[in-house]
């Protein structure tokens, strides 16, 4: 990659991002009353809380759900989460012509394929993470939806995190001076068969879970300039996963750090996300059980005064707030906030992280 765009992170940015948006043309008609929903799979550990998120919105209508194991779908459908839906193929919900977003619920080797013929269906998607590690056909899944006007909104877990938000919210108020820094953890502590899975991808657990940091460091940042990786198997496990991953991504002024292992025990409390500044830190740790903030200012900058303080915030509901966004965009006919172009950079900076490119 030898054309890089380079991106000039100044304070009172909160504008900066906006013209990734401003970009995006209307989508096709706003969508009238409930938004009719088709989920495409069952296996996914985020499928029964996406489920929920809509079924507690009364925006969404939850028409079909598709699985096309015949064993996991025998499994599903005595399934409490997915009592009361109707039960489709994946040829019948794409055929549909109420059926206006599907929520693509697949690993990651499905989702380009999945996603493609939600497209190409002319249907709004909802695209689990990390979409696939062929580049060039997600460029074209964005292009396509772009050129027929339809969403895409990738999975990402920190979208809605109100620490890391009110983290970007200070940096880009510049309350926190010169971004010096930005570091996030992802780590995990994964069985046999999800080892198995991550083992499928050079990146390893830094493919599979880094991209929620990478999403909210691009969403600050835009694209950066270089990135260095070390992927390497550090555990005494007898398999090929690469569990011990971390990537150094360089902006023009700023440096943030990605760190990942999919052997730590307690990792799940152990996840962070910090944006380090002259004027200022902003340290969300732990993600949950309860998330905390730790914050250091210069300056008194309402709600927070000089110095250091902790705050405690209450549940971060996952997956709540995408779908209250998707459902604002679709029933606006308005873009989405993080863009097509957003997704894009997203999706290059993880898989240059990665190795996949």
């Amino acid at each position: 990659m030898t054309q890089r765009r380079r991106f000039l992170f100044t304070a009172l940015s909160a504008v900066a991002t906006a013209p990734l948006a401003l970009r995006v043309p209307l989508h096709a008609a706003p969508i009238e009353g409930r938004i009719r929903t088709g989920i495409w799979g069952t296996q996914h550990s985020h499928t029964t809380g996406k489920l929920k998120a809509m079924q507690g919105n009364p925006d969404y209508d939850v028409v079909g759900i598709s699985e096309s194991d015949v064993a996991q779908r025998a499994q599903a459908e005595k399934s409490a989460a997915f009592a009361g839906l109707r039960w489709m193929t994946h040829q019948q919900m794409l055929a549909d012509p109420g059926i206006q977003l599907i929520v693509a619920q697949c690993s990651v080797w499905d989702a380009l394929s999945m996603g493609h013929q939600v497209i190409d269906a002319g249907k709004h998607l909802h695209l689990e993470k990390p979409p696939g590690n062929d580049w060039k056909r997600f460029q074209d899944l964005i292009a396509k939806a772009r050129a027929k006007n339809l969403l895409v909104q990738t999975g990402y877990v920190w979208r809605h995190h109100a620490g890391v938000n009110a983290a970007l919210d200070a940096a880009r108020n510049g309350w926190l001076g010169d971004i010096l820094q930005v570091r996030g953890t992802m780590n995990a502590d994964r069985d046999a068969p999800q080892r198995a899975v991550e083992a499928r991808y050079k990146g390893g657990g830094l493919f599979e879970l880094g991209g929620h940091v990478v999403d909210r460091m691009v969403d600050l940042l835009g694209r950066p300039t270089d990135v260095k990786s070390w992927l390497r198997h550090h555990s005494s496990v007898m398999d090929n996963l690469n569990d011990n991953g971390m990537a150094v991504f360089e902006f023009p002024r700023t440096l943030a750090v990605l760190s990942q292992t999919a052997n730590q025990a307690g990792a799940g409390d152990h996840r962070s996300f910090e944006i380090i500044g002259s004027d200022g830190t902003f340290i969300v740790w732990p993600e949950a059980n309860p998330p905390r903030m730790r914050i250091f200012l210069r300056k008194t900058h309402a709600p927070y005064k000089a110095g250091w303080q902790d705050v405690v915030l209450p549940p971060q509901p996952r997956f709540v707030g995408d779908f209250q966004e998707l459902a604002r965009a679709l029933k606006s006919g308005q873009p989405l906030r993080l863009s097509y172009d957003h997704e894009l950079t997203l999706h290059e900076t993880l898989l240059r992280a990665a190795g996949e490119i």
